[in-house]
């Protein structure tokens, strides 16, 4: 498993790098990032891995989050990938934010041309795991997941659909219910076809009705989000796992919106939230 390093750069005593890799998932070149905290030149350490929403890179979080310092505090490596494949050119691939490149939403598409090259959820699950722990000391006995928006979504989905990869998750802003909403409708219906009931498969919702998943899940909403009353519906997620006998704690922050700067106040609490499981 080849690995280009893009960059590396020294950050609170750890290492922020970017890098570079051809995918057998996608059948595409792909970039992730990785921040390697101090504790990691002494042995593995656990792993987080930040999914992120539409429109975005590896860069986002990377640059706009603050997470490094936390991750330093606590010793966490912070993994995170691109959003969809890069390069194809796909016929109308680029002609809409919430569809198509930047726009994987983490599912393993099924429909042509997407299914050959948009396989997000296995990328995430199985290929970038593998790569990572063959190239950076990570312990991959203690894996975290997190993200926003569609990304959110995509942390939800892999964590209840794998409790015994993952030992903690959380979401800002998540897509809880993308079966339900126009944004998921949109991306469930070119990626996965016009069968809905295979798009419960990525519905985290559904999902959390019958998971084995017990460990608590935290959710940060900034209550002037545009989004939320059309495409998030975090009560229906809670309504959902608390019927199911899951612990939700969902905190509605007033005033924040969908922005980094909502993450970025908030993304401390998540990194210890994290840390908690993943030292127990």
């Amino acid at each position: 498993m080849t690995l280009e390093t893009v960059s590396e750069t020294r950050c609170f005593g750890g290492v922020q790098g970017v890098y570079r890799h051809d995918s057998t998932e996608t059948g595409t070149p792909m970039r992730f990032a990785v921040y390697r905290p101090p504790q990691a030149e002494r042995g593995p350490v656990p792993v987080l891995w930040w999914l992120s929403g539409l429109t975005c890179t590896e860069e986002n979080v990377t640059v706009k989050a603050g997470a490094q310092r936390t991750a330093a505090e606590h010793g966490l490596m912070l993994v995170a990938p691109d959003t969809s494949p890069r390069g194809l050119d796909l016929p109308g691939e680029h002609d809409a934010y919430d569809f198509g490149s930047g726009a994987g939403f983490y599912v393993d598409a099924t429909e042509a041309p997407w299914s050959a090259h948009y396989r997000m959820y296995s990328y995430v699950r199985d290929e970038l795991p593998a790569l990572v722990a063959a190239h950076f000391p990570m312990d991959p006995a203690r894996q975290g997941i997190f993200g926003h928006s569609m990304g959110g979504h995509g942390a939800l989905v892999l964590a209840l659909r794998n409790p015994d990869r993952y030992r903690s998750v959380s979401a800002f802003a998540p897509i809880v219910a993308p079966t339900r909403v126009p944004w998921g409708e949109k991306a469930f219906t070119g990626y996965l076809g016009h069968d809905r009931a295979a798009w419960t498969a990525y519905d985290a919702t559904a999902l959390v009705a019958d998971t084995a998943w017990r460990g608590p899940i935290l959710v940060d909403q900034g209550d002037a989000d545009t989004f939320l009353g059309t495409q998030l519906t975090p009560d229906v997620f809670l309504d959902a796992a608390q019927a199911a006998g899951v612990h939700v704690t969902l905190r509605m922050q007033p005033g924040y919106d969908h922005s980094y700067f909502f993450i970025a106040t908030f993304i401390g609490d998540h990194i210890a939230h994290h840390a908690a499981a993943l030292r127990a």
